[in-house]
């Protein structure tokens, strides 16, 4: 039986936001969030969560935190 990878679709939506969209990133969060919560479950499992941080949840789309941004 052919692998199938469990975050795939989630991946896929991504692109398709984005391209929807004219490659605006924060036009497509909702997508990206999703996909981060399926790499929580599946990371080991998937290679559409390589370079995926599962951990980013309070980071905005510059990596910063924003935490820190309001301390600036």
């Amino acid at each position: 039986m052919p692998y199938k990878d469990p975050c795939k679709k989630f991946a896929c939506e991504i692109q398709r936001c984005l391209k929807e969209n004219d490659f605006q990133e924060s036009r497509c969060l909702h997508c990206i969030e999703n996909l981060r919560k399926c790499c929580v479950t599946w990371k080991p499992h998937s290679i559409s969560c390589s370079g995926i941080d599962i951990e980013s949840k309070d980071r905005n789309i510059d990596g910063a935190k924003k935490s820190d941004r309001n301390a600036i």
